[in-house]
């Protein structure tokens, strides 16, 4: 099952069929560890609609929700960032997070910088070196129960962080610095370790970069990722996590203004972006 914000209210696919919850607060209606539940109930209660109702979707991320995101979770995002970091004398520090107890955690965004479905993301202009970061995104209630997932892109300007690790955040978060959609696909059950993850970059209608991994390659569950996250931090209307990427361009390939990126996750969904 699949949830879809929109400016009419909360959009529930189900079989391919489309409910629209009207005049409710995405905050609420997310923020639910039943969510799963009490949307199932509401299919049978409200008149099916089409496809039209998700014409035009919304970030599905509420007002009040933070954007969380975790590193050196896949073999090839540790190698990469190694790679990134040789010259600045990092490149240890990135294996010993990829072998610690602890992972790396750290704040992406707030609401306002966090674009959606086919909207624009951006590279920052005193960076050299962008790329996108194909995320398996969980959707995470403020108890601490991941109640869905959604697909999640982490653009990173990989000069600034391999320039000094302590560039982190500005390498990380600025205006149009990540995007999440088109939906939370909402279930009771873990997501198959087979779950597959797709990048796809085009250059005047040509794909210039593709990739593809399993997230059965994660070195950490997202139950880990999160427990982290909430130790010691509270969330009264709960947050979205990103758990990391397996997919990492190599030092020839940079991000170029109009490139198309594609993501996919295996049964949620295709978050379309293009860089401004």
């Amino acid at each position: 099952m699949k949830l879809f914000k929109t400016k009419a209210g909360v959009v529930i696919e189900q079989a391919d069929q489309f409910f629209l919850v009207a005049d409710t607060s995405w905050n609420e209606f997310i923020n639910n560890d039943n969510v799963f539940e009490n949307a199932k109930a509401l299919t049978s209660t409200l008149a099916a609609g089409d496809k039209t109702l998700i014409n035009e979707v919304l970030p599905p991320m509420g007002s009040e929700q933070e954007l969380w995101a975790c590193g050196v979770t896949y073999y090839r995002s540790m190698v990469g960032r190694q790679e990134e970091s040789k010259a600045a004398g990092g490149a240890d520090f990135y294996s010993k997070v990829y072998e610690a107890e602890r992972p790396e955690c750290f704040f992406k965004s707030s609401f306002h910088r966090v674009v959606g479905h086919k909207d624009f993301v951006r590279i920052r202009k005193d960076s050299t070196w962008d790329v996108p970061e194909p995320e398996l995104t969980l959707v995470v209630t403020s108890s601490g129960k991941i109640i869905g997932y959604t697909v999640g892109n982490d653009m990173s300007s990989r000069s600034i962080e391999g320039e000094n690790p302590l560039y982190l955040p500005q390498a990380k978060t600025y205006d149009g610095c990540a995007a999440v959609g088109p939906c939370v696909y909402i279930t009771n059950e873990h997501l198959s370790p087979e779950t597959t993850i797709h990048l796809s970059i085009k250059r005047n209608a040509a794909v210039v970069f593709e990739g593809t991994i399993a997230i059965s390659q994660m070195k950490r569950t997202p139950q880990e990722l999160v427990s982290f996250i909430y130790r010691e931090s509270s969330f009264p209307h709960g947050c979205l996590i990103m758990t990391g990427t397996g997919i990492v361009p190599g030092s020839d390939f940079t991000l170029q203004s109009a490139d198309e990126i594609k993501i996919s996750i295996e049964g949620i969904g295709d978050l379309v972006n293009t860089v401004k």
